[in-house]
């Protein structure tokens, strides 16, 4: 069936507005005056979000291709755009219970929860078809054969995911987020994609709004003495402006944090550059000789935000921990039971 022509006329014009867009924004970062605090250094300060319909790994069928035409980004945002509209659908209120083998069985998010992002936002010109930008392939580097030799021997002594708290994962538990968008590298998730930049003499601290973790970024030339004993969640952060972008290296994680089963010899650089009034392309190189082949780099916009960052109540840790694990030793003694019972 043919589309009325005043669809295809508005979609036509869509795309005219989104290719010139494309070309102005460009123009205009090529020629953006970055604000400055009273010290010189550039202002970065303000809440930014990273949510974007590009995939953080390329689609294979792509190959080396890195950006999109504006015709192939336009189809991708409507296609994202239209299926918020079709879940934003009121549901009919005599509708069945859904089946009780479905799963989850409490039900799951809506789509009034989630923050995917609509648009494939332009990167010096660039509407790029995945996240990471090295390797050519847009893909994450394989496991080295130290790391996944490593890996088979502890799963035959680490705990299982229900003998105590510390097998379930700390994004469950609620003491960091999940899919690394704590960071570094500061990835985005299906929601809660909020960052604050504060910026003091000496010191960058990004709030992230899931689960409202402080990364407090030290300006100095090399990490603390004490950081490699300290550990904390998102690593030791030291930063250096190299002309008007902000250059983070980070080591010295928890070993719980564990991003994509990194060693102790992860190191995140991340630079911080505003290209505009409302954004800063994000950049990031992850490198870890003893987990992953190869380093890997990453790039996305930070866009600008006008809402403010609410304290993230996270519950799982508080109330669905303790019945997570007395249902597993339940499910322990009834087995016991049957055991014994000859079943």
């Amino acid at each position: 069936m043919n589309k009325p022509i005043r669809v295809v006329l508005a979609a036509s014009a869509a795309l005219a507005v989104a290719v010139a867009t494309l070309s102005v924004q460009t123009l205009a970062q090529s020629e953006y005056q970055v604000p400055r605090l009273p010290d010189g250094t550039p202002d970065l300060q303000g809440v930014w979000k990273n949510a974007t319909v590009t995939p953080l790994t390329r689609p294979r069928e792509l190959g080396t291709r890195q950006a999109y035409t504006p015709e192939e980004a336009y189809a991708l945002e409507r296609e994202a755009q239209m299926e918020v509209e079709e879940n934003n659908q009121p549901l009919d209120p005599n509708r069945p219970p859904p089946p009780a083998t479905a799963l989850p069985p409490v039900g799951n998010y809506d789509l009034f929860w989630t923050d995917r992002g609509m648009t494939i936002p332009d990167i010096y010109g660039e509407l790029r078809t995945s996240i990471v930008i090295d390797p050519p392939d847009g893909q994450i580097p394989s496991y080295t054969e130290e790391f996944l030799q490593a890996r088979a021997a502890a799963r035959l002594t680490e705990p299982g995911p229900s003998d105590g708290p510390e097998g379930r994962g700390v994004g469950e538990r609620c003491l960091l987020s999940f899919g690394s968008s704590s960071g570094p590298p500061m990835l985005p998730v299906m929601y809660n994609s909020h960052y604050q930049i504060v910026q003091s003499p000496g010191y960058v601290v990004i709030l992230v709004e899931m689960v409202h973790d402080a990364r407090i970024i030290k300006l100095a030339d090399k990490h603390d003495e004490v950081a490699p004993t300290l550990q904390k969640w998102m690593g030791d952060s030291i930063g250096r402006w190299e002309g008007d972008t902000l250059v983070v290296e980070t080591r010295h994680f928890n070993p719980q944090q564990n991003f994509r089963g990194a060693s102790e010899n992860l190191t995140v650089t991340e630079h911080f550059t505003r290209v505009s009034e409302d954004k800063i392309i994000y950049r990031f190189t992850v490198d870890d000789p003893t987990t992953f082949t190869s380093s890997w780099t990453g790039e996305l916009p930070l866009s600008g935000a006008d809402d403010m960052i609410y304290e993230y109540a996270c519950h799982e840790g508080n109330y669905a921990l303790p019945g997570t694990l007395a249902g597993a030793r339940v499910a322990e003694r009834d087995a016991a039971e049957a055991a014994a019972a000859g079943n």
